[in-house]
């Protein structure tokens, strides 16, 4: 049985991951609308992708006998000053998850919940991922300029990730 602590602290990540998944289809919005497609659908495999954890998280919170509550979400952003700019905020929107992350786990520490510090073990894995990946593309960003034939080499390569490559 999920502590009610528990279930307050996967209510509260559901709530984050929901909104990073609206903040990821706002970049998409920017990025489609400065002719940048790959860009694009970068960022809407990374939309579904926090739908996905989030639907993780209320998976663990149903298994366990708790009840998902779902909290209103922001307007997300969708003006950038350009393509570094947008990636800039995802690794510190990554590293501010990174966080959310950390204080779940040492809520399920403190609430002896072993079962869920083995469920949150996964996102922690994850937090590493996606900071590497967002850390990856800016140095790629920024070796590319603001714009030009590298920049549309990434916009190529960046749209191999829907299509699974």
């Amino acid at each position: 049985m999920l502590s009610k602590t528990m279930q307050n602290a996967f209510n509260e990540q559901i709530k984050h991951e929901i909104d990073s998944a609206y903040l990821y289809l706002g970049m998409a919005m920017y990025v489609e609308a400065t002719k940048l497609p790959g860009f694009g659908s970068w960022f809407r495999v990374q939309w579904q992708e926090e739908l996905g954890h989030a639907m993780k998280l209320i998976g663990i919170v149903e298994d366990r006998g708790g009840r998902v509550v779902l909290e209103g979400i922001e307007k997300p952003q969708t003006d950038y000053k350009s393509p570094l700019a947008v990636f800039q905020q995802v690794l510190a929107h990554e590293q501010e998850v990174t966080a959310l992350i950390h204080r779940l786990y040492e809520t399920s520490v403190k609430e002896n919940d072993y079962a869920s510090q083995v469920e949150i073990q996964w996102f922690v894995g994850e937090q590493v991922e996606e900071e590497k990946t967002a850390a990856q593309i800016i140095d790629q960003l920024s070796m590319a300029g603001e714009s030009g034939t590298s920049l549309l080499i990434m916009d190529r390569q960046l749209a191999m990730r829907s299509q699974g490559k």
